[in-house]
């Protein structure tokens, strides 16, 4: 005869049981989130800064880029050092002038301000160099006196800028609304009869948390900062751009006096991030400017 079966009711785990084994599992999760919160906190800040760093250093360079086209002599800072004017440039060349002996080409005169037309030398500049109506010749811009383009729309008025009104591709003839170089006293020509053509005046400003491009605006003989704020430009163009956000600080410096052939513009630039919970950046770069005109 067989012994007879035992059988046992299965059971789960007991509510003492559960709890032991959530509270285990919370002190693990806790550990191993003491051990993790560390390196994921530098992650999100090293790529917080990236971030902005990559920005500031976009808008320095955008900065650098525009100034390394800079009139020679016609860099400027504001006394707060919050701005940074120049007129930009956007070509170059030789004209032809009397010494050259060449018969029936106009030349650029330095003696009648009758003769408002003269005849570049070499090929004409193509593409988004091409010289049209409504730009600015400039000859030997000193940044003194009647050899200063700022004074273009000044009373007593520039004698190095003058204004283009047409060119004529086929005879290279550049035609300019008047003629300021035959005015000067004593005319100041170009010793290696170079011109720079303008497109006009170009202002970067930091106010209000931002940082911003703006052209457009008349060329004026005093630094005005905001140019925009003043009024419109010539052809009421005047336009602002943003260039960054989130502006903490930024200075413009230009260690340079009127005719020094070299020079040296230091910018500094510092943006916040977007929350309180990280650090901003603070980037500085130097630009080279060549004043020989």
């Amino acid at each position: 005869m067989t012994a007879p079966r035992l059988f046992r009711r299965p059971r789960g785990f007991t509510l003492v049981e559960a709890i032991v084994v959530i509270a285990v599992i919370g002190i693990i999760a806790a550990i191993v989130a003491a051990f993790i919160r560390t390196p994921v906190q530098n992650y999100i800040d090293t790529a917080t800064r990236a971030e902005l760093t990559d920005e500031a250093d976009l808008a320095l360079r955008r900065m650098a880029r525009d100034i390394r086209l800079a009139l020679p002599n016609s860099v400027r800072v504001s006394a707060d050092g919050r701005a940074i004017e120049f007129l930009l440039t956007k070509t170059g060349g030789r004209y032809l002038a009397q010494e050259d002996g060449v018969a029936d080409r106009s030349v650029l005169d330095f003696t009648n301000p009758a003769n408002t037309g003269f005849t570049v030398v070499g090929e004409l500049p193509g593409g988004s160099q091409q010289i049209v109506a409504g730009d600015w010749i400039v000859v030997y811009n000193l940044g003194i006196e009647h050899a200063n383009a700022y004074l273009a729309n000044a009373a007593t008025g520039a004698r190095n800028i003058a204004r283009v009104t047409g060119v004529d591709a086929a005879q290279k003839l550049v035609q300019l609304a008047s003629n300021p170089f035959a005015q000067q006293d004593p005319p100041l020509a170009s010793p290696a009869r170079r011109f720079q053509v303008v497109t006009g005046p170009v202002t970067y400003f930091c106010g209000n948390g931002q940082l911003t491009r703006q052209s457009g605006y008349a060329i004026s003989a005093a630094q005005v900062a905001p140019p925009v704020a003043a009024g419109p430009g010539e052809n009421g163009s005047a336009v602002s751009r943003l260039l960054a956000a989130r502006v903490g600080a930024c200075r413009f410096d230009y260690g340079s006096t009127a005719n020094q052939r070299t020079a040296l513009v230091s910018m500094t630039l510092e943006l916040l991030p977007r929350t309180a919970n990280h650090a901003g950046v603070t980037l500085v770069h130097q630009i080279h400017v060549e004043n020989t005109p």
